[in-house]
Order: C-alpha cells, then sequence, then structure tokens
C-alpha cells in the first residue's frame, strides 16, 4: 500500500493543471449556454474525456510512477507510454479548443487573436504549426521524437538534468503526442486533414516502429543500454533484465493502443464506403482527393 500512498509530488505544475481545469470549465459554461439542447450531452461526453486525459498526465508526473521512474527504466517506460499515447488521446478526445478559447476574456479574445492570427511576429509560431499539423509530419515526428529519447546518450542527459528531463523530454513527448492524435481522433473544430485509408497506415507504422525498438532493447541487446540505471542503491533488478521488461511493455502496449485505434479507423471507414469490401480496397488502392481547406468562414472567427 506504500508503494500507493508514498512519494507523490505536489509541485507548481499541479496548479498549472488546476488552473487549466477552471479556465476550462468557465469556457465550457459559456459554450453550453450558446448551444442547442441536443448539443448538450456530447458537450459533457468531451468535457469529461479532456478531464480524464489531464488526470491521466497528473498521474504520470505527480504521482509515485515518476518517482520509481528514477530506479526502474520499466516504470520509466510505463510513464513515456502515458505520455506520448494516452493522455493526449483523451485530450485530444475531449476536444478542448472551444472551451478554452471561450474561456478567454471577452476584450482579451478581440485584441490578441486578431495579432496572433495575422501578426507579423506569430508568423513563425504559425509555419511552424501547419508545418507540424501536416499528417505525415506529425506521424514522422513522433516516431522521432519516440526513437531519439531512447538513445543512450540523451536519455542519460535526462536522467542527470532535471531541466531536459521535464521540459524537453517530457514536454516534447507530450506535445507531439497532442499532434499525432489530432490526425487521427475527431477534435472539433480541428478538421482531420489525414485520409481513413492513411490513418490506417499511420498506426500500423507506428505500431512496427514500437515493435522493432522493443525486440531491439530486449532481444537484440546483450548488455542495458543505459549508465544512469547501473548500481541504483536498493535495486536489486538487474540493468538489462530491467531493460527486456521495458521491451516487452513497449510490445505489448503497442498492440493495447493500437488495435482499438485501428478498429475505431476501421469502423469510420466502413460507414463511409458503405461495405466492409470498399472499405479494404480503400486501404489497398487510396484514391486521390484534394488538399483539405478550411471554409471560407471560420468557425474561430464567431468567438
Amino acid at each position: 500500500m506504500s508503494l500507493l500512498t508514498e512519494h507523490w509530488s505536489y509541485d507548481p505544475f499541479l496548479l498549472v493543471a488546476g488552473f487549466v481545469v477552471l479556465w476550462h470549465g468557465v469556457g465550457l459554461r459559456r459554450l453550453i449556454r450558446r448551444s442547442r439542447p441536443e448539443r448538450l450531452p456530447d458537450l459533457r461526453r468531451r468535457a469529461l474525456r479532456f478531464y480524464a486525459g489531464i488526470a491521466i498526465l497528473l498521474l504520470t508526473v505527480e504521482s509515485p510512477v515518476d518517482y520509481w521512474a528514477h530506479d526502474y527504466y520499466f516504470i520509466h517506460m510505463i510513464q513515456h507510454v502515458l505520455l506520448m499515447f494516452l493522455a493526449p488521446a483523451a485530450i485530444v478526445a475531449g476536444a478542448p479548443w472551444q472551451p478554452l478559447l471561450l474561456g478567454v476574456p471577452l476584450a482579451w479574445r478581440r485584441r490578441s487573436l486578431p495579432s496572433m492570427l495575422h501578426g507579423g511576429w506569430a508568423r513563425p509560431f504559425r509555419a511552424l504549426g501547419r508545418g507540424l499539423m501536416r499528417p505525415w509530419v506529425a506521424v514522422c515526428a513522433f516516431n522521432a521524437v519516440m526513437l531519439v529519447w531512447q538513445l543512450p546518450v540523451l536519455f542519460n542527459l535526462a536522467e542527470k538534468n532535471g531541466t531536459v528531463h521535464i521540459w524537453l523530454m517530457h514536454g516534447s513527448m507530450f506535445a507531439i503526442g497532442i499532434v499525432f492524435w489530432l490526425q487521427l481522433i475527431p477534435s472539433p473544430p480541428v478538421k482531420n486533414r489525414m485520409t481513413l485509408a492513411g490513418q490506417v497506415g499511420a498506426l500500423v507504422g507506428t505500431s512496427i516502429v514500437m515493435w522493432v525498438l522493443a525486440m531491439a532493447m530486449s532481444l537484440f541487446s546483450q548488455h542495458s543500454w543505459y549508465s544512469s540505471y547501473s548500481h541504483i542503491p536498493g535495486v536489486t533488478l538487474a540493468p538489462f533484465a530491467d531493460q527486456q521488461l521495458a521491451g516487452g511493455i513497449l510490445w505489448v502496449c503497442g498492440d493495447l493502443w493500437a488495435v482499438p485505434a485501428l478498429i475505431g479507423v476501421f469502423k469510420r471507414l466502413i460507414n463511409e464506403e458503405g461495405s466492409v469490401d470498399a472499405a479494404i480496397d480503400n486501404i489497398l488502392r487510396p484514391r486521390a482527393v484534394g488538399r483539405p481547406r478550411w471554409p471560407s468562414s471560420s468557425p474561430w472567427s464567431r468567438w
């Protein structure tokens, strides 16, 4: 029981998460007041998904998971899976963008939003956002972040430097997780630009990358990659056994997240095509489609 009750963190991030939840709650109330009654159940379901994502994020970085991740690599791997897959997926499914925007006071929105959307100072940020939101850029960046932080030199650096660990490693994993899941999960008013057939390819390709990484850690290695997990006082689990266990977790998690996601994409594809045969044919021989465009009257303009 002490494993669950001890070693919780109470740092300023907890206050930030609480502030975001309150901010979202204010915007959600404003959105509910201006929405049709038939939309309310969906808005409440999305809000619950968003709050669940925030709760998972807090458990990942504030609970004993974070404490024990410094002693056991396999727990660190669980933490990475939560940061890149489960928490971002729940937040994206919660579509918090409209409530968060409406949570900003009207005067601030009218003064700041045009500058962010059209101001010269924000041009590099808009270009970065447009680049990352390109479907295959997002998928490749997601896999690159997952692989790069497993390189021994960078992983050991992150274990020795708290700033690198929290803001660069964990921050980049969570942020690119949001971008990745925005390509796969409907999150209005953000539009999925990746075709359903492309989403199947992205999910399968990412799963393969995870399996290859898992095999490299567990089957194709003879020793631990990470010196930061060697000779930790009080830890009896051998570093290489710890790494093999982490590889097994990565392998299993590749199935646990990919299979439900694939089922969801297949269901949407079957509904769109009208039959299983047509859906499979679309995956094997995808039709050419034009680049999706935002409507001329942006849904953000009325906020």
